[in-house]
């Protein structure tokens, strides 16, 4: 059985609800993880979604704000959420695919919305730099963030850090940039290697491949000055690294009309 997974920070669900829509008709993923839903439950497009054959939604949103979504075809057996650094705001849901999706093995899917961080890089007197900064550590002792070696689990999301040189525009030119910082940098390096995930982009556009799926929206130019940054992931647990079948950044989507400036990134895996 193939399961396709995206995952897209899509800045305002209801204001994209059409693009979400144009996407989903285009790569009929299986499931569809969102980040900055920028809204409550409540107000979650359901109906839409719905209409469009995804009838299984594990939500955790919250005004204006933040808030992320796994959006399903496939039934889930279970879906929680979890707060990090003592607060609540909407950065983490979860969901189980198992039996009722057809999985002989279950499969968890974590969808993150990492803090941005600010615009600058120092702890001490840019307090979003510091949370971003105890959230990456936090994430990296997260006991769901270090699946056995048998446990098949999928991590997705805005991690908002592009941690490779190559994930970057210029490497040189961003080092003191919030994103790219050595701290971020090696924080969620750490949290990747704490739980021996596997970084499935990476596995098919090997290094140093340049690989970006974020373009400024202070870049009108963006096509052509291509400044950006790897900021969306996908990570896979031991017990999954040997089903990946391919992935695709849909940069096209940056270019759709009242755009998001992440784009849609999706793995396909053998499950």
């Amino acid at each position: 059985m193939q399961l396709k997974l995206s995952t897209w920070n899509i800045n305002s669900v209801r204001l994209r609800i059409n693009l979400v829509a144009k996407f989903i008709k285009s790569v009929r993923p299986d499931v569809l993880c969102l980040q900055e839903i920028k809204c409550i439950d409540d107000a979650f497009p359901l109906k839409r979604f719905k209409r469009l054959g995804y009838e299984h939604i594990a939500l955790n949103g919250q005004k204006g704000y933040h808030g992320v979504a796994v959006i399903s075809r496939l039934t889930f057996e279970s879906k929680t959420v979890k707060g990090y650094c003592g607060k609540t705001d909407s950065r983490h849901v979860s969901a189980v695919l198992g039996e009722k999706a057809g999985l002989r093995d279950p499969l968890t899917i974590h969808n993150y919305y990492v803090p941005a961080g600010g615009d600058e890089p120092d702890a001490t007197i840019n307090p979003k730099f510091a949370h971003k900064l105890a959230f990456l550590d936090e994430l990296r002792e997260c006991p769901h963030m270090l699946p056995e070696r048998d446990q098949r689990s999928i991590v997705v999301g805005d991690l908002n850090v592009a941690p490779l040189e190559c994930d970057v525009w210029s490497h040189k030119a961003m080092l003191k940039i919030v994103s790219h910082t050595p701290a971020e940098c090696e924080k969620l390096t750490a949290a990747q290697k704490a739980g021996n995930w596997i970084d499935a982009a990476r596995t098919f556009v090997r290094e140093p491949e340049k690989l970006f799926t974020w373009w400024s929206y202070r870049s009108p130019d963006w096509v052509v000055a291509d400044k950006g940054r790897r900021l969306d992931h996908i990570w896979v647990s031991q017990g999954l690294g040997d089903r990946l079948a391919s992935i695709k950044v849909t940069k096209d989507a940056r270019g759709w009309q009242r755009p998001s400036d992440h784009v849609p990134v999706t793995v396909t895996l053998e499950v």
